[in-house]
Order: C-alpha cells, then structure tokens, then sequence
C-alpha cells in the first residue's frame, strides 16, 4: 500500500495529520544539493570552540569583524570565547538557559528567543542585530544552532542584515524532510536566500543522529554549514576534502559520520 502511495507521490505516514503531503523529486533535490557543493577560497579553514560539539571550522578571515552573534547558547560558549580572545564583541541569546556556560567581559547576552518575530520571549535577528551594533559598515559573524528555527528566521531576516555577516555558520536541523515537498519549498528558498550573496565552504555532518538514504542520495538528519560572503572571495575551486583534517565528531557516544560523497561530488557526473 505505501508503495502505491509513493509512486504518486504521496508518502503513507504524511496521511496520518489528514492531509497529503507531496514528494519532492529526486531532480529537485539533487538541484539543491549541487548548489551547495562545497568551495575551498584562498582562506585556510580553522577550528573554533571545542574539540568535539560546539567546535566549528571557518575560513581564517576573521580580522576586522566587530561581533559574533551567537543564537543558541546551550552548555558550551568555547567558540564564543574564541571570538572574544579575538577582539570580537560577542552577543548570545537563549531563552532555554539562564546565562552562559561562562563569562566574559566581551559577553552580552540576552535570554530570549531567536524567531520570526519579536514579542515576549522572542526576537528577531534583525532587531538583536540593529540594537547591539547598529554601525552597518561593520562586518559580523554569526553562528546559529537554535534547533530548526533557523529556517523561519532567515525567511524573516532582511538581505541588508546578512550581508552584515561576513562568516556564517548554521546548523540545520530536519534534512531528510526535504524529501516532503511543502518543507522543501521552505528550506530551499532559505537556501536560495543565503547562496544569492554567501558561498558555502565547509559542510559537517552531526553525527548524534545518523543519516537517510532515499532514492540513492543521503542525507544527515543534521548538519554544521559555513558561508562565506562572496565579497571575501577572490578564488575558489570545488573541494573534495572530507571529511577535513580538523573535522571532529560531535559526540563519542554515536559512530562517525563522515560527509556523503553526493554533498560535495557533483551528482550529475557520478
């Protein structure tokens, strides 16, 4: 029976809410895929924070970037610190904690939410963005792991403010999902949105939640991206290097994984 839902393109267990909900095409997705292929620049990539979750690589072009805004604050501020021991001011936010893991003079933190909208206990990246450092010549840095909000608050967050972020590094939660046609409508536009004026130069799989296999394509439940603003970008070339020499796993509780080869391989050539 599922199978003959599939063939029209109706998964069975999206009829469970009471409404169908449309397959992506493979065609589509191996689209997005091959978007966000992976470039190396003439910026090396560091590591930043921890050695295991809450490290994360970025191109060594960090000089002259004023703040790190860092939505999702969680248990570990290691990047944090490392921005601050750089100079940079480091702005936080996390309503699900009361402070950071640790303090620093160069901290400010707010305990709201990162969303869509601002009210209560949420606030949007642009107004966080425009009442901490509100000089727009200044370059930024973000680094976002607010547990699938991502998604509605880069929809939400005008060009203008993400241009400001000369690096950014996103976890994106739900991949597989994109599988299901009306989430991939969402999650590629915010795609879409990011690569207009970013280039993605790394890409690491979480390894706490493994991966799925469709149609020939895997894809990790969850996965750490980098950008990079195109301004910043004076040669690039596709890389094939990973998983990169300073790639950790997230957790030694679960096995490794490694980037799958159709992420950085064009799969139009394979």
């Amino acid at each position: 029976m599922n199978t003959f839902f599939e063939n029209i393109g109706i998964h069975l267990m999206d009829l469970i809410g009471g409404y169908p909900a449309y397959a992506t095409s493979l065609r589509d997705v191996e689209k997005l895929i091959h978007e966000l292929r992976p470039c190396s620049t003439q910026h090396a990539l560091i590591r930043m924070g921890a050695s295991d979750d809450g490290g994360y690589l970025v191109p060594d072009d960090l000089d002259a970037i004023e703040a790190c805004f860092s939505p999702g604050v969680a248990a570990c501020s290691d990047f944090e610190v490392d921005c601050a021991n750089r100079g940079m001011k480091v702005f936080m936010a996390d309503k699900s904690v009361q402070a950071p893991a640790v303090s620093h003079p160069k901290f400010n933190f707010i305990r709201k939410h990162i969303g869509a909208i601002s009210r209560d206990d949420f606030i949007t990246l642009e107004d966080w963005v425009e009442m901490s450092v509100p000089d727009t010549a200044s370059d930024l840095l973000l680094q976002m792991d607010i547990e699938g909000a991502e998604y509605q608050t880069f929809l939400t967050t005008p060009t203008k403010i993400l241009n400001r972020f000369r690096i950014m590094v996103v976890e994106f939660h739900d991949l597989p999902r994109l599988w299901n046609l009306p989430y991939f409508s969402l999650a590629s536009v915010v795609f879409d949105k990011l690569l207009a004026h970013h280039v993605c130069v790394h890409i690491h799989p979480n390894n706490c939640c493994g991966a799925i296999t469709k149609n020939g394509i895997t894809i990790p439940r969850i996965m750490e991206f980098t950008f990079l603003r195109k301004d910043r970008i004076q040669q690039k070339k596709m890389t094939m290097d990973f998983p990169h020499r300073l790639d950790r796993r997230n957790s030694d509780a679960f096995p490794e994984l490694v980037l799958p080869s159709c992420w950085f391989a064009d799969v139009q050539d394979e």
